[in-house]
């Protein structure tokens, strides 16, 4: 994971959810991430030669498009927060409530609409459990 505010604390989450290992590169650290693998410094070309999947979500355009470049190049599957046309994946909304999932996907096109259907459906799911 490039990135370690808001956007990439929400990936996180999900990853660890499914039992992955996450190491984390970013200059600052948003407050909920610390006990992860954490290098407290910016990108440098290389940081993914051990990677099996990157997602890039840090607030600057020039440096996710780096990593999108370097995962391109080494082949592994890269998510960009800030740009569809360089993601080799999505991620869709995810809801999991008891032993309901529900995955909404708008193709990458519209993450708002996506997050807006998710946040209706999970209050639906709470009222209605």
């Amino acid at each position: 994971m490039l990135g370690a505010g808001r956007v990439a604390a929400r990936k996180i989450k999900g990853l660890e959810e499914v039992g992955a290992r996450v190491r984390v590169i970013a200059p600052r650290i948003a407050p909920g991430l610390r006990g992860h693998e954490v290098e407290r410094r910016k990108y440098r070309a290389g940081d993914l030669k051990s990677a099996v999947l990157v997602f890039a979500a840090t607030d600057d355009r020039q440096v996710n498009h780096a990593v999108a470049m370097e995962a391109r190049q080494r082949r592994i599957p890269v998510n960009v927060a800030d740009c569809l046309d360089e993601c080799t994946f999505i991620v869709p909304a995810r809801i999991t409530q008891g032993e309901i999932q529900i995955a909404i996907s708008t193709g990458g096109k519209s993450p708002r609409t996506a997050k807006q259907l998710r946040q209706a459906l999970e209050r639906l799911l709470k009222t209605d459990g």
